[in-house]
């Protein structure tokens, strides 16, 4: 398998380490195992923001990603998976032969019944397509013949931290990098006065955690992290220069910092050293990069009118869709969109009316001015949450409430630009919505595709570190040739 590595030149040898602490023995043999893992690092020491790759694996169909992660569970069973069957079956107990055996979250798993629940939402075709959306989505519905659905994801784990984990990273345990460190890592950066890596969150929406080890780099150099972009006066924080400062204060005092790094660096051979000093000269240029991205006061009246009166607030989920096409206009690698709000265990209706308000008219309008600014055929957007919600009732099932519980089995997502079939449908889930029926696809298939169409073989980029090589995709993972256009 080939492996894509620049190996340090400079390391400590035994005789410095020992003349320096004196451990004996001990120092030397993990002076040895330092050094070889430091060898192996894969590392671009000359430009931290040039990928690692030479080029790109094969001819990528995309430039950058918008990724809209609507963090909770939608469910994709009053949204895009429509099943009359569970209408017709209303209240009657889940057969045990579609259930066959399949654990349940501890939240449901001690009801006496799980009753069938049926979305009490309406249900139409659109488009040349005919895709199936739901009266939740009615702006959504206007352009499915750009969308790729994906209705039969699947996954292995239950509950929401696992879950989003693996989608965001590739492994259900905190410690691998994200899927944006993993892309800039690989392919570096097409604007070095900002991030390749940028996160923005919705404000008033959090009903579960959204970690910082959701957008972080783990083992990768500290320049491939995710940078997150917040609502209110000061985007990043600590980005200002202190009361007192200068800029040509601060330019003087990043130089000096910089000759001092680079005897270090000359001395230890450690990588992280030139990240360190890479990200302090990024910061430097987002002291002004970032308010001129930031700063919407320049948008056409047409522009806010197509994204709502809500894109005019900081923080909410059209704001940030507005500032996502700022960013991709601006070459941002990946914009990472959280959306949370879509754990929906009781009270169904009215909760996930209140998300598909906040989010409808603003993905529609994304997907619009992307499409209409030219950047859609080399951006690709992306939908979805860590997995879906559960055909019966979690609690009291009435005509007019329900709830649904945690339900990996199978989900829909869909893809939009960026090299995917428009006005596509791909998997089939059973009439009972319960299980996948045909063409399962795992996250790390998913996750294999997006890394296709970025120009990356999922297989080839990787990370050596405490003896082994890492990747996205873990040990599995296929491209589902069926969604390329």
């Amino acid at each position: 398998m080939p492996r894509y590595c620049n190996n340090i030149e400079h390391v400590v040898n035994r005789r410095d380490f020992l003349a320096r602490c004196g451990m004996g023995l001990g120092g030397a043999a993990l002076m040895s195992l330092l050094n070889r893992d430091a060898r192996a690092a894969n590392v671009a020491n000359v430009n931290p923001f040039k990928g690692i790759l030479p080029a790109p694996h094969l001819a990528p169909r995309a430039k950058r990603i918008i990724y809209l992660f609507m963090s909770g569970g939608p469910s994709q069973l009053d949204l895009f998976d429509y099943k009359p069957l569970l209408n017709r079956m209303n209240g009657q107990d889940l057969p045990a032969s579609v259930r066959n055996g399949q654990r349940l979250t501890g939240m449901s798993a001690n009801q006496a019944t799980l009753p069938l629940a049926g979305s009490i939402f309406k249900f139409a075709r659109h488009g040349r397509s005919g895709a199936w959306v739901s009266d939740l989505l009615p702006w959504t519905s206007k352009i499915v013949d750009e969308l790729c659905f994906v209705k039969s994801l699947y996954t292995e784990h239950i509950n929401h931290d696992p879950a989003i984990t693996f989608f965001q990273t590739g492994h259900q345990l905190a410690g691998r990098p994200s899927m944006g460190s993993w892309l800039s890592y690989g392919l570096g950066s097409n604007n070095e006065n900002l991030p390749a890596f940028i996160v923005l969150i919705s404000k008033d929406r959090i009903d579960q955690p959204l970690y910082a080890r959701l957008w972080g780099n783990a083992f990768l150099p500290s320049i491939h992290q995710g940078v997150q972009f917040r609502s209110g006066k000061d985007p990043v924080l600590f980005l200002k220069n202190p009361d007192g400062i200068s800029q040509l204060g601060r330019r003087k005092m990043l130089d000096r910092l910089a000759e001092l790094n680079e005897v270090q660096y000359q001395d230890l051979g450690d990588p992280e050293i030139n990240a360190r000093v890479a990200e302090y000269e990024m910061a430097y240029r987002m002291q002004t990069s970032v308010p001129e991205a930031m700063n919407i006061a320049d948008e056409s009246a047409a522009t806010f009118e197509l994204y709502g009166p809500e894109a005019r607030q900081p923080g909410t989920f059209a704001a940030n869709c507005l500032l996502a096409r700022r960013l991709a206009e601006r070459d941002v690698r990946f914009i990472q969109l959280y959306h949370p709000g879509w754990d929906q265990h009781g009270n169904l209706p009215a909760g996930i009316r209140r998300e598909a308000n906040d989010t409808d008219r603003a993905t529609y309008a994304l997907i619009t001015d992307l499409k209409q600014r030219g950047l859609l055929d080399d951006t690709l957007v992306v939908w979805g949450g860590e997995f879906g919600r559960t055909n019966y009732s979690q609690g009291k099932l009435t005509p007019t409430d329900y709830g649904r519980d945690h339900h990996p089995r199978c989900f829909t997502a869909w893809l939009a630009g960026g090299g995917v079939k428009p006005g596509f449908t791909f998997g089939m889930t059973d009439d009972f919505g319960y299980n996948v029926a045909e063409n399962p696809v795992h996250v790390h298939d998913f996750q294999a595709t997006l890394l296709h169409l970025m120009g990356i073989n999922h297989e080839k980029l990787t990370f050596r570190f405490q003896g082994r090589y890492y990747r996205l995709t873990d040990v599995s993972g296929q491209v589902v040739k069926s969604l390329l256009a």
